[in-house]
């Protein structure tokens, strides 16, 4: 039975079960609490292809080779907000410490290895991109500092390899990053210069599956998307992240993150700020 076109295609309890327990498993994403959220972001998103019910939906989702619906669904119920220097301190502490420290230890190789997963529309790469460049000055041309961003959601990848924002993104940067790493368009909004975008390579990549990578990191940045997950899940991916971590190596989350420090082996420094701990 179809439900009047203005209002919300409703979950049954067996669709939520199934739907919630899909995410979860796929993606690592717990919308147990989410329910409402659902039905109101994704009724329209049903009814645009032409669907009534979260079975038909799950359906679709589920004999969808190509992944783009559940791209599509991922998209819809979670908030990919993001802007230039989020967590300011974070990008304080990255050039008074983290860098030195770095340089020191690949004053031969002259090679960074840096991911910012769950990049998001690329904001927070760009700002990594911009503060390492602020920071090397005229050696940064002898360093390897190529920034590997992740994230599932094609369409955020995509927004994030154009680098064009609009002002509202830009205002916690120092004005004298703004002028040198970003050039205004004609319809108002910036475009991240095209240096820095040769510095940032955009991925597709779901942090459920299994890392795999040819050397470890020597910064990781993931904040603001555990808040997605439960705590086995939290558990898990950071110790995945503890794994590709070189020794002395740092891992950034979000303030409004925590990782259970009584099971992991990451030191804790600053807030939102771990390190392991060199052999």
């Amino acid at each position: 039975m179809s439900e009047p076109m203005s209002g919300l295609i409703h979950l049954t309890d067996a669709e939520f079960l199934e739907l919630t327990r899909f995410v979860k498993q796929k993606y690592g994403i717990d919308l147990s609490k989410k329910r409402v959220l659902i039905e109101g972001r994704l009724s329209n998103l049903l009814r645009e292809r032409g669907l009534t019910t979260f079975q038909d939906y799950l359906k679709l989702i589920k004999n969808d080779s190509s992944g783009a619906e559940v791209t599509g669904l991922l998209n819809r119920i979670t908030t990919n907000h993001s802007y230039f220097m989020r967590e300011q301190e974070h990008f304080s502490f990255l050039q008074k410490q983290v860098l030195p420290y770095l340089c020191r230890v690949h004053a031969r190789d002259h090679d960074l290895r840096i991911w910012s997963a769950g990049c998001s529309a690329g904001q927070e790469a760009y700002t990594i991109a911009m503060a390492i460049d602020d920071y090397f000055g005229p050696e940064k041309s002898k360093w390897d500092t190529t920034i590997l961003a992740t994230d599932i959601s094609m369409k955020v990848l995509d927004k994030a390899r154009r680098a064009v924002y609009s002002a509202d993104n830009l205002s916690g940067l120092p004005k004298v990053w703004q002028d040198k790493y970003l050039t205004k368009q004609p319809d108002g909004q910036y475009q991240v210069c095209e240096k820095l975008r040769r510095e940032v390579v955009f991925k597709p990549f779901n942090l459920m599956e299994t890392f795999s990578f040819r050397k470890p990191f020597d910064l990781i940045f993931c904040r603001n998307v555990m808040i997605y997950f439960d705590n086995p899940t939290r558990d898990k991916l950071v110790k995945q992240f503890y794994d590709v971590t070189a020794p002395g190596g740092y891992l950034f989350i979000g303030h409004s993150e925590v990782i259970n420090r009584d099971i992991t082996n990451y030191q804790f420094l600053e807030p939102a700020i771990y390190q392991k701990r060199e052999k």
